[in-house]
């Protein structure tokens, strides 16, 4: 590698330097362009914060979510809700203006998506589908808008088939390009074995594409035998080609060389096998992943996922179609249409535009384009609840009857009596009266240390100075920040201010469930790029989080093993149903 690297250096030009300096300086320029957005519309967002808070108090009490679908029935514009809704469409307008520039403009992948975003557009028949809608019997209109996408004239790819394999073939066309460039690299290198490295690859590749028996019972023995799954495939007789002892020596050598570099600063000599073998597991990682692209591409080619996608759009969308039918919103095909032209022309604009532009611009920019589009989607909503025959109001009533079931217990008022329950199990011989006793005491014990564990955890993060307060915040409802805030400014100010106890759900249950140990999609994507650069660093550093995790977990106290009291379950189930009946 170092060969590789230092071997024949060029020397930029002039040209050459002042255009890198240049887009070091866009970027510079673009960052700080998005942190200054998230800043702005954090603000327009923070002077709501008053409205919101008699927002969230109106929808938290009894009848709320019924009574804010009865002032959108009876309200015929946008203009004419009661203040807080006005307010909490306004705080709605800025958060999808910060979710739209998050998605298009301020990802790495941004432009992947939006590209795909308008080929999707392009091919949707927007003209075609508000007809449908506009003049097919309401019983039979989802299916005949499913014939639209599915249809299949003279064998050829449905539109829907092709709305796939544009959304996912790109993956596959990248997968393919690292997968062929990896291969070439590794059947290139002299030093690891150039031509030799061929079967190598290829063994992988057969890996990937073989039977699933084979690989779960490759996987097995690498679990029993505890290691690497790598080692074991290359070492498998039942996935050709099969290799001689020579190579599966070499194939070991080179995982020995590599767990040594990932966990000590290797010997120069033995970094050309490490790296091989960091490579090998590049390249089986890169199989599995356009693999598994591939297979859904696949379910969705088969005519009869096909076939279930329209029974199933049949039977959960057909109330919706005839409520859709009466409410003539087929008009509302076309205001889509336009809100997606109007978002990309925006969009467009904002990536033309010079990075000094003014962040305000950028942020009104997307403000005004919800806002040119607010009123068509609230007619939308308005039309379909004045001719819903009731069915948004016993959506609701469902909804609210599951809040106030979190909130307040079964309506019945009864209580399950656990005491009455253990009682009858021990006259009735279910269980043994002084084993379940020990149980108990020792599930007691061990939830009353688990608590002082977590404590003692959350004070020790906060002397620290780590991030007690975001996972307290995850663990009361709100998140690290929004869709649209995860990049910089983290504009965590939640879902309208709502709390997980605003739905009866303690946020100490939501922390037990451990939620700030879940990786978001930025880490991971991150993650990835890292390790296509330096598999050998990436996993250092998963090892390393992997070691954090564990130390974070240190000391957590051992659930006891319970027996006795799984025997009561069945009389527990019988007195859950009474009390909810």
């Amino acid at each position: 590698m170092t060969d590789f690297l230092t071997r024949d250096p060029t020397t930029p030009t002039a040209d050459e330097m002042a255009d890198i300096e240049r887009r070091k300086g866009m970027d510079e320029r673009r960052l700080e362009e998005q942190k200054r957005f998230y800043e702005i519309a954090s603000q327009r967002a923070k002077e709501l914060d008053v409205h919101m808070e008699a927002f969230r108090r109106k929808v938290i009490e009894r009848n709320g979510l019924r009574d804010l679908f009865a002032e959108i029935r009876k309200k015929k514009h946008l203009d004419d809700l009661d203040p807080e809704y006005r307010k909490f469409a306004e705080w709605l307008r800025i958060e999808v203006a910060a979710t739209l520039y998050h998605l298009f403009l301020a990802e790495d992948n941004s432009p992947e998506l939006f590209a795909q975003f308008k080929r999707i557009h392009s091919l949707v028949p927007y003209g075609a589908l508000k007809q449908v809608i506009r003049f097919t019997n309401p019983a039979a209109v989802m299916t005949s808008v499913l014939d639209l996408f599915m249809a299949q004239p003279m064998g050829a790819k449905s539109l829907l088939q092709r709305i796939f394999l544009y959304a996912v073939g790109d993956g596959v066309k990248s997968l393919q390009q690292s997968i062929e460039s990896l291969t070439a690299r590794l059947v290139s290198e002299e030093k690891q074995g150039g031509e030799k490295n061929r079967v190598l690859c290829e063994k992988i590749r057969n890996y990937t594409y073989g039977p699933d028996e084979v690989k779960q019972k490759i996987r097995s023995e690498a679990v029993e035998e505890k290691t690497d799954l790598l080692v074991k495939l290359l070492q498998s007789e039942d996935v050709e080609p099969e290799l001689s002892p020579d190579q599966i020596g070499r194939a070991f050598n080179a995982y020995v060389a590599w767990d040594d570099a990932v966990t000590n600063v290797n010997e120069p000599e033995m970094r050309d096998a490490a790296e091989l073998y960091a490579q090998l597991k590049q390249l089986l990682k890169l199989y599995t992943r356009q693999r598994d692209k591939k297979m859904m591409l696949e379910m969705v080619e088969e005519p009869n996922t096909l076939r279930l996608f329209r029974d199933l759009f049949t039977i959960f969308y057909e109330p919706l179609v005839r409520v859709y039918k009466s409410a003539n919103v087929y008009n509302s095909v076309t205001d889509f249409a336009s809100f997606a032209s109007d978002a990309i022309q925006t969009i467009e604009k904002a990536q033309r535009a010079d990075v000094s532009a003014d962040p305000n611009q950028t942020v009104q920019s997307f403000i005004d384009l919800c806002e040119r589009h607010e009123a068509d989607l609230y007619k939308f909503i308005h039309e379909v609840h004045i001719h819903d025959n009731g069915l948004f109001d016993k959506l609701m009533f469902w909804i609210e009857g599951i809040l106030d079931f979190l909130r307040n217990g079964p309506p019945s008022g009864q209580k399950l009596d656990v005491n009455a329950l253990f009682q009858g199990s021990v006259d009735s011989g279910v269980v043994d009266k002084e084993e379940c006793v020990r149980e108990i005491n020792a599930l007691i014990k061990w939830q009353m240390a688990r608590k002082r564990w977590h404590q003692d955890k959350t004070r020790q993060k906060m002397a620290s100075g780590g991030t007690a307060q975001g996972d307290q915040a995850v663990a009361a409802g709100g998140p690290r920040g929004s869709a649209a805030g995860g990049g910089a400014g983290g504009r965590g100010s939640g879902m309208a201010g709502f709390k997980s106890s605003d739905f009866g759900i303690n946020a100490l249950d939501l922390q037990d469930m451990g939620l700030e140990e879940d990786q978001s999609d930025d880490e991971v994507s991150s993650d990835e790029e890292a390790e296509a650069a330096d598999p050998i660093a990436a996993e250092r550093k998963r090892r390393k989080k992997n070691q954090d995790l564990l130390r974070r977990n240190a000391g957590e106290p051992e659930k006891p093993q319970v027996q006795e009291c799984y025997k009561m379950m069945p009389g527990f189930v019988e007195m859950l149903r009474m009390v909810l009946a």
